[in-house]
């Protein structure tokens, strides 16, 4: 959500940032006229109310029955009047806040366009090929059924399409990607947590996940209400919903979360159905922030850095997007994506995303910080949110891919072997001794 002042005094900009999202821009005319004829409504009712309690006061102050009776009469029809008036002006406040929670966030830099126009900030490492392996790269998929890690054919049997387990070193395997992030979040001053993945739909509303994207989301059912998270990152933003946060020596707060992920992939009938590319579950770990607006810009690198570290640590060949506003999603400012090269398909995948959502969760899930002006006068102001993956189940399919050597085995990176047991190597079981 955004502010409202913000809205009134750079109405051109927001248009701006709707139109670059491939939105129209109507919808912040119509929030600045339902902003003005909700207080229109509230001034009616507001001045019928004062009406009304002067009436109150003039029945007591009455000297006959004939004038009290007559007062009340009179304040029959006002009190009637102040009921209509109530009434509208909630009405004007519902209709407001609807439309409020439509427009998204106000871009900061990034590129305009949809999925496809992305620009790409770095490329590191050397990419893997049939060339520099010296023979055809295999699937993911396949060499988990070679090494006997992956089973989709069971998860299928099990659950349906885009469901698998993870067996032997593959659940190993998901675990210590997820054990070595939460080191690194560790040393880097991140607060673990493990969170809930089922959330009220308010606070899967507030961190921007309903509306547009409600074809992507598990919900139980009406008698329960509740949704299934996709990211922890819902879970963590409604962690200080409607609370005012002090910033210990005015540095972020900062959580990494760890939990299943459950998305319903929808529109991705045909794309990436083989493996565990794009699948129903999943496990993630998250890193949060919750810090000042200004200091905003910087934890989003700081998010970036940590989610490059990680990579390169597992000598991934990636690259760095800025991903265009089309593809932002309502919360995000600006976003940046890391994808790993894929041997077997020749192209990108994304494996991590960091995105500055600057005061937009917050505003919606009442997060504010007490600040004070230079004549120390105290007053609250909404804080600065972010985001960033730093491992996924995903990113298994990156390290089989581009550590596969002829025989089917997988290297391990030295990085992730203390994680394992201190296996340096996934082997087939027919060249097991």
């Amino acid at each position: 959500m955004l502010d409202i002042k913000f809205v009134l005094e750079n109405a051109d900009v927001v248009k701006a940032s709707e139109v670059a999202r491939g939105n129209s821009p109507e919808v912040v005319d119509k929030l600045v006229e339902l902003y003005n004829a909700r207080n229109v409504f509230r001034g009616q009712f507001d001045e019928v109310r004062a009406k009304q309690q002067l009436l109150g006061k003039s029945v007591a102050a009455a000297k006959t029955q004939d004038e009290k009776n007559q007062v009340l009469q009179e304040l029959k029809i006002v009190a009637q009047k102040a009921d209509d008036a109530k009434f509208a002006a909630a009405n004007a406040q519902n209709e407001y806040d609807e439309c409020a929670m439509k427009l998204q966030n106000v871009i900061a830099d990034a590129p305009s366009g949809g999925e496809d126009d992305y620009i790409v900030l770095k490329e590191v490492g050397k990419l893997v090929t049939k060339e520099s392996l010296g023979f055809e790269p295999k699937h993911h998929s396949e060499l988990g059924e070679i090494l006997g890690i992956i089973d989709t054919n069971r998860g299928s049997k099990v659950s349906g399409s885009r469901f698998y387990f993870l067996k032997g070193l593959g659940a190993r395997l998901d675990l210590a990607l997820i054990n070595m992030g939460l080191d690194l979040a560790i040393e880097h001053g991140f607060t673990p947590m493990i969170t809930p993945t089922l959330v009220r739909p308010e606070v899967m509303r507030g961190t921007g996940f309903l509306g547009l994207h409600d074809a992507e989301v598990y919900r139980l059912n009406e008698a329960d209400d509740l949704y299934l998270v996709g990211t922890s990152e819902v879970a963590l933003a409604g962690y200080h919903s409607d609370e005012i946060i002090t910033f210990p020596d005015d540095k972020p707060i900062k959580y990494t979360g760890f939990s299943a992920c459950y998305r319903r992939e929808a529109g991705a009938a045909g794309k990436d159905t083989r493996g565990i590319i794009r699948v129903h579950q999943f496990h993630k770990l998250e890193m949060f922030v919750y810090c000042k607006e200004e200091q905003a810009e910087a934890e989003h690198q700081k998010l970036l850095e940590l989610e490059e570290a990680m990579i390169s640590s597992l000598e991934l060949p990636y690259r760095v997007i800025d991903v265009a506003a089309g593809d932002l999603g309502s919360s995000a400012a600006r976003k940046f994506d890391c994808e790993a090269w894929l041997p077997s398909e020749e192209r990108y995948l994304e494996l991590t995303s960091t995105s500055n959502c600057t005061t937009f969760q917050a505003r919606r899930l009442g997060i504010r910080e007490r600040v004070q002006d230079e004549n120390a006068h105290s007053s609250t102001r909404s804080v600065a949110t972010l985001n960033g993956t730093l491992a996924t189940t995903r990113w298994i399919v990156a390290l089989l891919e581009n550590h596969q050597q002829k025989d089917g085995s997988v290297r391990i990176p030295e990085a992730l072997q203390s994680y394992l047991g201190g296996e340096k190597i996934i082997t087939p079981d027919e060249l097991k001794d």
